[in-house]
Formats: C-alpha cells, sequence, structure tokens
C-alpha cells in the first residue's frame, strides 16, 4: 500500500487473512497425497510464481499503469515466451502429440487464460486498488477446484465447499466498497 500510495483498510487486511484460510482449506485435502503432483519442487515453483506476478503487478501499477494495455501485454508474452522457450528445450523432450485435447488445452490457454483473464488482470490492475485485485486470486483455487468437479469427476468434499465459501466471504471483505452517506446540501431557492 506505501508503496502504491492506497490505503489499505483493516477490514482489507482480514479479508486477505479470511480469504489465504479459505484457499488452504480448499487444498488441504490435496496436499500430501500420493501422485497429487504436490511435491517441495512444486509448492517451490508455485511459489516464485507467485512472488514474480506480485512483483510484477507492482511494478506495472506503480511504472507502467498509463501505457497502451495491448503493447504491454505482447512485451510481457514476448519477455514469457523467451523463458518458456529456453526451458523446454533444456527440459522437455521435443515430442509432441497432436490430438483433440492437444488443441482444446491449447486454445484454452490461449484464448480464454492469455487473452481473456491476464487482458482482465492488466484492466483491474489499470483501473484498481492493489489490494482488491489481489484478493480476487484466492478465488481461484475454489473455481479450479469446481471446474474439476464439473469436467474430470474430482470429489468435492464438505470441507471443500466449507472453504471456497470462506475464500469468496475473504474475497467480500476485501473488496467491498465501504459505503459513504453523502449529505445532502439544501439548495438555495432563488
Amino acid at each position: 500500500g506505501k508503496f502504491l500510495g492506497e490505503t489499505i483498510l483493516p477490514r482489507h487486511w482480514a479479508g486477505l487473512a479470511v480469504g489465504l484460510l479459505g484457499v488452504v482449506i480448499v487444498l488441504w485435502p490435496k496436499l500430501g497425497m500420493i501422485g497429487g503432483g504436490v511435491t517441495a519442487a512444486t509448492l517451490t515453483a508455485s511459489l516464485v510464481s507467485v512472488l514474480g506476478m506480485a512483483a510484477g503487478t507492482i511494478w506495472q501499477k506503480r511504472f507502467a499503469s498509463g501505457g497502451d494495455l495491448v503493447s504491454a501485454t505482447m512485451w510481457q508474452y514476448v519477455g514469457g515466451s523467451v523463458v518458456t522457450i529456453l526451458g523446454s528445450l533444456a527440459f522437455e523432450t521435443r515430442t509432441i502429440t497432436v490430438n483433440g485435447e492437444l488443441i482444446f488445452a491449447v486454445a484454452w490457454l490461449v484464448l480464454v487464460l492469455s487473452l481473456g483473464a491476464i487482458f482482465l488482470l492488466m484492466v483491474m490492475i489499470r483501473d484498481g486498488e492493489m489490494s482488491k485485485v489481489a484478493s480476487l486470486f484466492y478465488l481461484v483455487p475454489a473455481v479450479t477446484a469446481v471446474i474439476a468437479w464439473a469436467l474430470f469427476g474430482e470429489e468435492l468434499t464438505l470441507l471443500q465447499i466449507a472453504g471456497m465459501a470462506i475464500a469468496t466471504l475473504g474475497v467480500g471483505l476485501a473488496t467491498a466498497r465501504q459505503d459513504r452517506a453523502q449529505p445532502t446540501r439544501a439548495r438555495a431557492s432563488r
């Protein structure tokens, strides 16, 4: 807040804390599962990614929020592509099996996530307060769990549903506008 000149109220901090608690509850059943993909390496990669996103969004809000969003997004994708290409050349097998699942996945990643969600994020960063934008990330695990339930038959436990409700409450606390009653002024009749 101080770096960006924004006021973060105690209600926002409470919302962020409640949202984090909800995320932990949603993810709890999957932590430590054998074959679940959650390892020290994946947690470290996730932490590095979140820190990079946080630093990038704060930098953008502070120094580049007045520019053209399309150009700024394009340059971010160019930078990300260079790192991704180098990483894939170093660590991947370079074998591709083109099928319907791959085409759907690439279309989803490019159209929905890259163009849709990231551009929406850029607009929110430009026009909104960072604490409110950041709190929306707490909805990602809940929405992902619901999508996995609907598309892939993943089980949703009552604990996870309660976590989704808690995360949503936290986001609501962090993003709610404070109603300020405007005093009505009596107009002098002429």
